[in-house]
């Protein structure tokens, strides 16, 4: 059972996912909270599995809230305005739906979060060859396909999909760039541009406005100039 929480202080859009969530057999409405600031005590007190959030509230908005979370729940952004749409990719959100929500648009978002499941990250290991061991599974047409990190060369994000090259060619599945960011061990991969993640490993030279990653000139975003350094120790 998937155990939602909702942050509205809109009693319509509230009661409407509320009705959404019940026609949904796997999804179980934990709480409605009204502001944000509710909505992180009770975060403390009990956590979730998924989490639908308003943006403009009082006092704090679900950006804010968002935040000020260490580890937050997967998060369904609901909103009027579309103004937020692209800085909400910052947040790793699973979707950005626009009221008044349409049922189909809703179970799409829900069809992400079931997606989203399919990454399994590969168990920490602490021997010295953790690495080597290292892989996730990644949905690719219908099958869990299964990439050793140690292939990884590159992985090019494109919107909600992310391609990721390695040693044997590439494959393409649904994922965002920023959750993989954080999964991947940061002592062998970091993001160089808001559309590139490298493995450091595979780095044969690198510019002020590039890295060559397994012979791929791939460009380096103004914000990541500083992780060239990691390049040159």
């Amino acid at each position: 059972m998937i155990h939602c929480l909702i942050v509205e202080d809109e009693p319509l859009a509230a009661e409407l996912l509320k009705s959404y969530i019940e026609k949904v057999p796997d999804l179980q409405l934990a709480a409605h909270c009204k502001s944000a600031v509710d909505a992180f005590a009770a975060l403390q007190r009990q956590p979730v599995e998924l989490m639908f959030l308003d943006i403009r509230m009082p006092r704090l908005t679900g950006l804010e809230l968002l935040k000020s979370l260490p580890n937050p729940p997967p998060v369904i952004l609901t909103t009027a305005y579309r103004d937020y749409a692209v800085e909400s990719y910052d947040y790793n959100v699973l979707d950005y739906l626009v009221k008044p929500i349409p049922f189909d648009r809703f179970l799409k978002a829900i069809g992400k979060f079931y997606q989203r499941q399919t990454a399994q990250p590969a168990p920490a290991v602490s021997q010295p060859d953790s690495f080597e061991q290292a892989y996730l599974f990644f949905r690719v047409d219908r099958e869990q396909q299964k990439v050793w990190l140690k292939d990884i060369h590159y992985i090019e994000g494109l919107g909600d999909y992310v391609k990721i090259f390695t040693d044997t060619g590439h494959i393409v599945t649904y994922e965002r760039l920023a959750y993989l960011e954080e999964k991947l061990p940061e002592e062998h991969f970091a993001r160089v541009h808001k559309s590139y993640i490298i493995c450091t490993d595979k780095v044969r030279s690198f510019s002020g406005s590039s890295v060559n990653v397994a012979g791929k000139q791939i460009p380096v975003g103004r914000m990541y100039k500083d992780r060239l350094t990691r390049f040159g120790r």
